[in-house]
Parts: C-alpha cells; sequence; structure tokens
C-alpha cells in the first residue's frame, strides 16, 4: 500500500564538511562531531508509520543528494532516535544497498522499515571516518550496532609534568594533564598495587602540590620508606629527577636494566658497610621482584601489546583482552559485545576493537585470534589516531602464539561463566516473575528510596537493573523541592509524581526502554499509598509496584513485601530471589545516602557570599582573606569594602547593596 500525501512527514540529511584535524599525539582524536561544520537541507517523505516501504523511500531521496565520498551515515527512526552508525569508502553506493531490500537480512530489513531520516557526515577519508563512526557508536549506542558495553574508563598510571618534584599517580578519564601515562590497566585494584609497588621502589612522591608546598617536615609516607620527601629537601632535585628517569625506564620496558643498577648499588653500599643504605635499596629490588612477580601471565619478549581473543556459545559472544606493557602483564578483562546477532565473529571483532581504541591509546603491536576484515584499514585508522605506526597480527609461533592460546582460553572460561551467570540470573527472574505476580518478566526493574536527617538536604534516589545487572548510566537522584520537612511520604509522592510525568511525556507511546516492569519502593504501606496516589493523577494504573519494608525488629532475612491491594508475603530467609532484592535495596541505600552526603558536604562548604550575584570564587577569596569572616563582610561599611585588595568599586557596591538593601 502507498502512503498517502496527507501523512507527509518533514526529514533532514545534514552534510557536514571536517575542518582541520588535532595534531596526533596530543588526544587520540577530536571527541563527538563538535569538529564538524553543519550545513542542513530538508526533504519531504511520504509515510509515517513503521513499514519499508517507508523507510525505502527515505533513503532514497538521501541517495538521490548523494556522492561517491568517504564518510558516515546515521540511520533515524520517526522518534530521532540513532537506529544505525556505518561508514562508507563511498556513501552513495554504501546507502543505495539499503534500498535493495530483498537482498538485506531480516535484521537490517526491520532497521530500514524504522527508518525516518538519515544524517550524513563526509570525511576526507575512510580511516577518518572509521574513526568517527566508533565515537558515534560509542555516544549514541544505536540498537542496529555491535556495542562495546563497557562503561567504565581504563585506569592509567600519570608521571606529572610541569614541577620541579613530578608526583605519580592514578589517572582516569581524558588525557589532558600534561606528563606520561601508562596503561591501560585492567582495573583500579591492579593500578593501585602497582603505584604502591612504585613508591616503594622510586619513592616517588603522591601528594597534591597544594600538600607538597604546606609541609614543614616528612609525612608518614616518608617513615614508611614509600617516598624520598622532595617536600622538606631530604633530596635534592637532581637525585629526584634521577628516580623519575628510573621509574620511567622501569615503565617503559627496561626493567631489567632498572634492577640490576640496583643490584650493583646495593652491593657498593654493602661493601662500603653502609648497611643502612644496602637495606633500603634492597626493599626497592624487592618492590620490583614484587611487580614483576604479580604478573598473571609470563608476556617476557613482547614488548607492548594488547591481545584480544573471542569465543562464542549459545549465541553469545565474549573476547578477552591482555594488555601487555614493556613486557609486563598489566591485567586482563573480558567484554562481552551487544547486537552480535547475525554478524560475522571476525566483523563482531573488529568492531570492537575500534570501539576500544575510540577511547583508549593504541599500543604498536595488536595481537588476535583471527583474520580481520578491513585489517588494513583499520591500522590506518589507529596509526591516524595514536601518531604513530600500529600493527595488527595474528600470531603464528612462538611466545606471542602461546599467549594467544591462553587468551583464548581465558576467553572461553569467562563466556561459560557468564552464560552460567545469565542463567542462575534468569532462574531468580522467573521466580521473581511468579512471586510478585507480575505480567510478564520485568526487563527494567527501578528501585526508589529517600535519604534524608531529620528533612535536611532531603534527596531521592532511583536505581535501575536490567537483565544483566545494574545499570548505572540510568541511575537519578532527586532534589527534594516541595515535600514538608521529614515527611517520607509526601517525599516519595514527588520523586514519582517528577519520574512519571517525564517519562510519561518523553514517550507516553511505551516505546522505549524507560518504561520499567517492576518497580520497588523501600518502605510499608505508607510509601505504596503515597506511591500509588501520585499515579493515579497522572492517569498510569498499570505500572507494577511492590514496597519492601523490613519487617519485625528491621532484621534483614525477614523483609514484608506489600502488594498495591494491601497483600502481604515472605520469603525463605534462603531464598535466592530475596537475596536478589536485598542486594537490589541495598544499592539504592547506598546511592540515596551518597547523595544526600554529597549534598550535605556542599553546604556545609556553602558561604553566605555565594548568594551575591556577580562575585566568583577570586572575589569571594579576596574579600575573605582581607575581612577574615563572612559576617564580617556583611558588617562592614561601603568605604572598608572598597579598600579590599582585588575589590573595585562596582563590587564593594553590589556586595554592599545585597547586605543592605533599604539603603
Amino acid at each position: 500500500m502507498v502512503p498517502s500525501a496527507a501523512d507527509d512527514e518533514r526529514c533532514s540529511v545534514a552534510y557536514i564538511l571536517p575542518m582541520a584535524r588535532t595534531p596526533a599525539g596530543t588526544q587520540p582524536h577530536p571527541k563527538g562531531a563538535e569538529r564538524f561544520h553543519e550545513e542542513r537541507a530538508t526533504f519531504t517523505v511520504r509515510g509515517s508509520q513503521p513499514d519499508l516501504e517507508a523507510g525505502v523511500a527515505a533513503i532514497r531521496e538521501v541517495v538521490r543528494t548523494l556522492k561517491p565520498k568517504p564518510g558516515v551515515y546515521r540511520m533515524i527512526d520517526a522518534r530521532g532516535e540513532v537506529l544505525y552508525v556505518g561508514k562508507a569508502r563511498a556513501l552513495k553506493n554504501r546507502v543505495a544497498n539499503y534500498c535493495q531490500v530483498t537482498n538485506l537480512p531480516a535484521r537490517l530489513q526491520r532497521m530500514v522499515a524504522q527508518t525516518r531520516t538519515m544524517e550524513i557526515v563526509t570525511t576526507n577519508s575512510e580511516a577518518e571516518a572509521l574513526l568517527l563512526e566508533a565515537q558515534l557508536i560509542k555516544r549514541f549506542r544505536p540498537p542496529y550496532n555491535v556495542l562495546l558495553r563497557d562503561d567504565k574508563s581504563f585506569p592509567f598510571i600519570l608521571l606529572r609534568a610541569g614541577h620541579d618534584y613530578p608526583r605519580i599517580m592514578k589517572h582516569r578519564g581524558a588525557r589532558k594533564a600534561k606528563g606520561d601515562y601508562y596503561g591501560p590497566f585492567a582495573s583500579a585494584g591492579s593500578v593501585n598495587t602497582t603505584i604502591n609497588a612504585l613508591q616503594k621502589l622510586f619513592l616517588l612522591r603522591s601528594c597534591t602540590d597544594s600538600f607538597f608546598s604546606r609541609r614543614d617536615r616528612p609525612c608518614l609516607l616518608y617513615q614508611i620508606k614509600r617516598c624520598s620527601a622532595p617536600c622538606v629537601g631530604r633530596i635534592g632535585q637532581e637525585g629526584y629527577a634521577e628516580l623519575v628517569r628510573e621509574a620511567k625506564d622501569f615503565l617503559g620496558g627496561k626493567s631489567g636494566a632498572v634492577q640490576r643498577k640496583i643490584e650493583a648499588q646495593m652491593r657498593e653500599a654493602a661493601e662500603a658497610l653502609d648497611f643502612e643504605r644496602a637495606a633500603m635499596l634492597r626493599d626497592r629490588l624487592r618492590a620490583a621482584t614484587f611487580i614483576q612477580g604479580s604478573q598473571a601471565i609470563n608476556a617476557e619478549g613482547v614488548g607492548n601489546a594488547d591481545i584480544f581473543a573471542l569465543a562464542t556459545k549459545a549465541g553469545q559472544v565474549g573476547i578477552q583482552a591482555f594488555f601487555v606493557r614493556g613486557g609486563q602483564n598489566w591485567g586482563h578483562r573480558a567484554f562481552f559485545p551487544s547486537h552480535t546477532q547475525g554478524v560475522e565473529e571476525d566483523e563482531v571483532l573488529a568492531r570492537v576493537l575500534a570501539q576500544f581504541y575510540e577511547e583508549v591509546p593504541p599500543p604498536r603491536t595488536i595481537l588476535v585470534d583471527r583474520d580481520l576484515p578491513e585489517r588494513d584499514l583499520l591500522q590506518q585508522a589507529l596509526c591516524e589516531a595514536a601518531g604513530h605506526r600500529v600493527e595488527i597480527s595474528v600470531p603464528q609461533r612462538g611466545d606471542r602464539r602461546r599467549l594467544m592460546e591462553q587468551a583464548s582460553r581465558n576467553a572461553a572460561e569467562a563466556l561459560d561463566r557468564r552464560l552460567a551467570e545469565s542463567g542462575t540470573q534468569a532462574k531468580i527472574l522467573r521466580e521473581l516473575t511468579e512471586f510478585l505476580e507480575l505480567p510478564d518478566e520485568p526487563s527494567r526493574i527501578e528501585v526508589y528510596d529517600n535519604s534524608h536527617i531529620q528533612g535536611a538536604k532531603a534527596v531521592g534516589a532511583m536505581i535501575v537493573a536490567g537483565r544483566e545487572g545494574f545499570l548505572k548510566n540510568q541511575y537519578r537522584k532527586f532534589n527534594i523541592r516541595t515535600a514538608q520537612t521529614n515527611d517520607d511520604f509526601g517525599m516519595m509522592r514527588e520523586v514519582f509524581t517528577r519520574r512519571f510525568a517525564r517519562v510519561q511525556e518523553e514517550d507516553p507511546d511505551r516505546d522505549s526502554d524507560q518504561w520499567p516492569g517492576l518497580v520497588l519502593i523501600d518502605g510499608g504501606k505508607g510509601q505504596m499509598s503515597a506511591v500509588r496516589e501520585a499515579l493515579e493523577d497522572l492517569g498510569i494504573e498499570d505500572v507494577p509496584l511492590i514496597a519492601v519494608s523490613k519487617g519485625p525488629d528491621r532484621n534483614a532475612g525477614r523483609e514484608v513485601f506489600h502488594f498495591p491491594d494491601g497483600r502481604e508475603k515472605t520469603l525463605p530467609v534462603n531464598s535466592p530471589v530475596l537475596f536478589y532484592l536485598q542486594r537490589l535495596r541495598d544499592e539504592a541505600h547506598r546511592f540515596a545516602i551518597g547523595a544526600h552526603r554529597q549534598k550535605r558536604s556542599r553546604a556545609i562548604s556553602a558561604s553566605p557570599l555565594d548568594e551575591i550575584p556577580g562575585i566568583g570564587p577570586a572575589r569571594k577569596r579576596a574579600l575573605l582573606l582581607h575581612f577574615g569572616t563572612a559576617s564580617k563582610v556583611r558588617a562592614a561599611a561601603l568605604e572598608d569594602l572598597q579598600r579590599a585588595p582585588g575589590v573595585s568599586a562596582a563590587v564593594a557596591q553590589a556586595v554592599y547593596d545585597f547586605y543592605h538593601p533599604s539603603g
């Protein structure tokens, strides 16, 4: 059936031209699409229903305007959600393929049927398109792309530059600070253990610059032989610089040379009968041995390399990664990408690598367990991102082959554990659905809690859990605005009104996954009544609600589950379903209490001067340094305010007028 002209909807296609690139070596590549200039044109596409004809019509309108240039395209549905991000060497040819629906697999036919708009970004090269594709996939997380589900950034060790005595520290996030970065490490635990050992080995400071500048005697780290105390002159700048050079050599792969040097110094000290220095050098040598002995795999002779192996089972994909730097294993991590159904295994691994190195700088060597499609293109893209040569290879023999075999075994074992956990989780969800009498097994569970001190600094919290665990990027906190002091029921009513009024406005048809299949409320009959009233006022009556109270004597294990109709149920103390619900409730407690403490901490450090419009941190600091306290600023005459250093006549007048409105 051909849609009528009355169903016309407006669609758009964007042409975005690349500007100058950031020099290689400063950042892997610019984040987001802010570095592009956008020119937008509109066109008309018939049909508003999610059918194949309307999707093909939208794509054909785009194809007419395209040229055979490299770039990235986005498929977008009627609600403006990104369905798919793809890259192409020739955009016109690649996008035109989607019009040949009979040649597409069922998965892509569903995507075409939902497509109503496309956005096009042209790039200078296909390699640049590959980098931008990875950025946009990480940003939009489209449902038809293979997704690397890993929201945590990797920790690094940072040796800060720009100070006479560089600091060693753990670092996460964007690498903007000047200095030398070493990593990635697989976990915060592994990087903390390594830093502790490095402090014993090289005696580098870990304190902040402000703490360093205020010291007049050594701190505890000096006493326990984990710092050389440069803050009070226990080591000179030249001696500290030598320790920094040794640390860089050790982290850069020259650990053997550093150990031999320390051994020689220890022998010299012993021969000179300087046993105290010899003992200190012995302890440093032990720290070096600990770092190398704590490696889970033998990676000698590999240098700097990342190792990836893929395993599949029961329709699931697991990827194991080892991170080797300087011949030392800096940890390993398993990834379980989503949306892999119908995608070839080598294509899955290639997509995961592109997304992984969108955040992490690639080493010179990447070892994989299979040939990858467009391997040369991926190498070229990673070279542009890193500013140095990157080689992707499949090891065939020797130490590298043995490492790959070990990674493959780990990938299979991690996937087995994942499937076992998923099976257990699925069983728990089935039993939960039966116990709570839910219409369907919930794919999204929301848990609500409040935290306050007798009504002060009240915060509401919502945590979200899915079939694969907690969805921390969807947690929300609510600053209580209208509820009366110490009114727990009113607070819960306000939180639910705000949360569900918003989701009702944004998704009235419930097409997205933002509507919960189960809502758990921390509390009893009173909280349940307040929540029901709030939802009834919004016209919502079909969201499953369960209130969880501690039961007699507030003992964990004797929880009572309150239903909207007034019924109550309990579970045996050793029930896996009970343990699961307790874990959900405890996570809501943790998040709510953390949000409340943050709010309370901000209030403690707040100043009455914060309320004065136009007074920033520098002027506030100048006033407090001059007068001592905020109360003295308030009591000061206009002439006294004008005499404060760094305070202009206009600012002094603004402060005086704020405290003396009638004057």
